[in-house]
């Protein structure tokens, strides 16, 4: 690799965006970070520019003109794109997945019926485009089940289904909103966790893993989310459980694509639920970083990311990585949501050094206060030697952060 300073573009506008550019602001090997569309929080490291993430040709046009090194696309609406065949076309170094290597990290259909062709075990599942076959469904089904939209955002619907009333009204609205698939899937209760990899394609190294926390509730109750809570490392998952996910998930889908001619390059997170100390299932795929665990996992590795993203767009990444380098940090992460848009929120300026605030679409007001925005608004993440000193210190900070009707969970690495 070359050592002069690189210029970086992140395209996305969420929390993970907002703590990777954090993460690579503090590298020596970093001249300029810029953040397409990015959010206001990103612009105390980045240089925002107003391009539509999905808009790949004007993007490759900002990318030449303004001598990027290197592009790293987390968003999912700039990955179904296809960006990243764009850039290869134009010999434009880019760290994120095709489209056709990544449509089943995105689209939960796809990944279901990739784990049932490829033999990975996941839960019992259906997948459905009409509702009275899912209702039909549903009467049969063994509960609790989890019903969801085929793509995870912040607006799509999942929620886990006691019985057959419940289940109903969560399909009947699912259908209403017009969505086109509708995945039905038995629900497993039980330590759940993403086991993050690295990949060119071809090799593959696992980065962490994060204990997820999915409920909105303390306890595991109310709405079940894309995320409000996660730490790493995660100690609950033994090496014999990542070897065998590596061998076992990781290898195999990373052949399959091979075969295919479409091989994944980028950050896959592999979501699982442990069954017993040394069997899991698979419940789903992510491509790059959660929102809520981009922190804990950045933090976690203690080899230069830009090197590492580099590496594998460039093809050296099987001869210059034989392991990843592990920081001996401790990491917990914890999400403030909001029940309104517009609320000042305080004490931001008294949060510790050592602690990690992640914006996901906060706003300024004229007066330079951050403020809420409806739904999750913060991700809070704090570092230390232990997970207990690491819990301590996060919600010690928590309680200085204050805006109204502040919502979180308590009980997180607990």
């Amino acid at each position: 690799m070359e050592n002069k300073k690189k210029n970086i573009l992140i395209i996305g506008h969420s929390a993970k965006e907002h703590a990777l550019a954090q993460k690579l602001s503090s590298y020596d090997n970093v001249e300029k970070i810029f953040a397409l569309p990015g959010n206001t929080a990103m612009k105390e490291f980045c240089e925002c520019v107003d391009i539509r993430e999905d808009n790949s040709q004007e993007i490759l046009e900002f990318v030449l003109k303004n001598e990027i090194d290197l592009t790293i696309a987390s968003s999912n609406e700039t990955i179904k794109s296809d960006i990243a065949d764009l850039f290869q076309a134009n010999s434009q170094l880019i760290f994120a997945p095709t489209a056709a290597a990544s449509a089943f990290a995105i689209s939960r259909s796809a990944a279901k019926k990739f784990m049932y062709k490829l033999r990975i075990q996941t839960p019992k599942f259906g997948i459905f485009e009409k509702q009275p076959l899912a209702i039909e469904y549903i009467k049969n089904a063994q509960y609790p089940i989890l019903i969801s939209s085929d793509e995870d955002s912040d607006v799509s619907v999942k929620a886990v289904c006691s019985g057959v009333a419940m289940a109903k009204r969560c399909v009947e609205d699912l259908f209403l909103s017009d969505e086109k698939k509708v995945v039905i899937e038995d629900y497993y209760n039980g330590h759940e966790f993403t086991l993050y990899i690295i990949t060119d394609g071809y090799e593959a190294l696992p980065i962490a893993v994060s204990a997820d926390y999915r409920f909105l509730e303390n306890g595991g109750g109310g709405l079940y989310t894309s995320g409000i809570g996660a730490y790493t490392p995660d100690y609950k998952i033994s090496e014999y459980v990542i070897n065998s996910i590596m061998s076992n998930v990781v290898f195999n889908i990373l052949k399959s694509l091979e075969k295919r001619e479409t091989p994944y390059l980028g950050i896959l997170g592999i979501e699982c639920v442990l069954r017993t100390d040394d069997s899991f299932y698979v419940t789903g795929f992510t491509p790059f970083l959660k929102d809520v665990d981009a922190a804990c996992v950045l933090n976690s590795v203690q080899d230069n990311w830009l090197t590492l993203f580099e590496a594998c767009a460039v093809g050296s990444f099987a001869d210059d990585y034989f392991q990843i380098l592990h920081s001996n940090t401790s990491s917990v992460s914890c999400v403030l949501s909001s029940r309104n848009d517009g609320e000042v929120i305080k004490g931001l300026n008294l949060v510790d050094e050592s602690v990690n605030i992640i914006h996901f679409s906060t706003v300024k007001n004229e007066y330079m206060e951050y403020l809420t925005n409806k739904g999750r608004t913060l991700a809070v993440t704090a570092n230390a030697a232990t997970l207990a000193s690491a819990r301590k210190l996060l919600y010690e900070n928590i309680d200085v952060i204050d805006f109204k009707n502040k919502k979180y969970r308590t009980d997180i690495c607990d």
